[in-house]
């Protein structure tokens, strides 16, 4: 096997590493504290061409690989992951159902101006009562008179609130059957569509600085052609749109990884007790050592899925483990890298205590860990 990236990788980790460390990392402990969203950033990162980045160049993208999207993504999440939950919501979640799914016109209407930054998408899955039971959706969608009637409310929707948040897809129940069950069906609301409403959420543990919304639907109607890809296949659009998420979930504990040890390390090289630096001291040294190598074996399972997903090999039980075990690394990394700075790993001073937190949300969203071991059980035959 070929472990080398290709130049445009190398070229991809080199820039976005660089955009990171110059245009986000001073920024962020700031809009962590503020709990707000940047707008500006946000722009930089379209501007930089990482939205839409595997799009095809017709519709506003640059047609490059899944690999080279989930570098981006690891790089952002290395020095944030508010500024990395926003790109990954966006190219995985938000335009991903519309290239897959959508009809040439629909792709033509939205990508482009998806692709530039001054707009994103959200994925309207998650209820208050329907979380990893995606079946459990209560939002009900009707046609009437050539329009979608549409009436319920999403939860923990991120890129769903702010400014420049166009709309998003929304999943919701079509049809009863006699038998009890549900047809399912995709349907993209935009904002300004009467009876939409979206509300941002605050007071966050971790990703202060993405947006996170409820989004509120009261008879709101939206056009027959609003429908994305086919009547009643809504689940699986969905459910195969978070095999593709969990990549970029996976992404982004692997680069909360590498930027939790690269503190923890530089800390411990430079922080002395007892006349030498606590690197020298074999329990910190070996807490690195199994950091490094956890993080060694994460990229090279994220990598392999991508890989996967590039030659259009079956990935979806490979998702879920680099998803389950990039997530768990980037828990067990970050909790090492507080406990080698000590007190200082519990002030807002040091970012790690920002990263400590972040994590948390890795082992949740987009299927807790939980799911992904059952997801994972069941291609195992068991």
């Amino acid at each position: 096997m070929d472990f080398d990236l290709n130049e445009t990788q190398k070229m991809i980790r080199e820039t976005v590493r660089d955009f990171a460390e110059r245009e986000i990392k001073p920024y962020a402990q700031e809009l962590d504290e503020k709990g707000e969203f940047s707008i500006q950033n946000t722009k930089k990162i379209g501007e930089l061409g990482l939205l839409g980045m595997y799009l095809p160049e017709k519709y506003g993208g640059q047609g490059l690989d899944t690999l080279s999207y989930i570098i981006a993504v690891e790089e952002l999440a290395r020095v944030d992951g508010s500024h990395a939950a926003t790109l990954a919501a966006h190219n995985s979640l938000g335009i991903g159902p519309i290239y897959y799914y959508g009809t040439e016109e629909q792709k033509l209407k939205y990508l482009p101006q998806l692709s530039t930054g001054d707009a994103v998408w959200a994925f309207g899955l998650t209820e208050p009562g329907a979380g990893s039971d995606s079946r459990g959706t209560k939002t009900v969608a009707e046609l009437i008179d050539d329009k979608w009637q549409i009436n319920g409310s999403k939860i923990f929707i991120t890129n769903g609130a702010s400014a420049i948040s166009l709309g998003a897809t929304v999943q919701a129940v079509t049809k009863v059957f006699p038998d009890g069950k549900k047809e399912y069906s995709c349907i993209i609301v935009e904002r300004g569509n009467k009876g939409f409403k979206q509300v941002p959420m605050h007071g966050k543990m971790m990703w202060r600085a993405s947006d996170t919304a409820e989004l509120y639907f009261d008879d709101c109607k939206v056009p027959k052609e609003n429908l994305l890809g086919k009547i009643g296949e809504g689940s699986h659009m969905m459910l195969s749109t978070l095999d593709n998420g969990r990549l970029s979930i996976g992404a982004m504990g692997l680069g909360l990884a590498q930027g939790a040890f690269e503190m923890a390390l530089a800390y411990a090289k430079e922080r002395k007790q007892f006349g030498k630096a606590i690197s020298k001291f074999q329990i910190n040294a070996f807490k690195l050592a199994d950091m490094a190598m956890k993080i060694e074996l994460a990229r090279n399972l994220l990598y392999k899925a991508c890989w996967l997903k590039d030659n259009h090999k079956p990935f979806a039980k490979e998702a879920a483990m680099s998803k389950l075990y990039c997530s768990e690394i980037a828990k067990e990394v970050a909790d090492e890298a507080v406990q080698i700075h000590g007190g200082y790993g519990l002030m807002k001073d040091y970012p790690i205590e920002r990263f400590y937190r972040d994590q948390r949300l890795l082992q949740i969203g987009e299927g807790t860990s939980e799911i992904q071991r059952l997801v994972i059980s069941r291609y195992i035959g068991c």
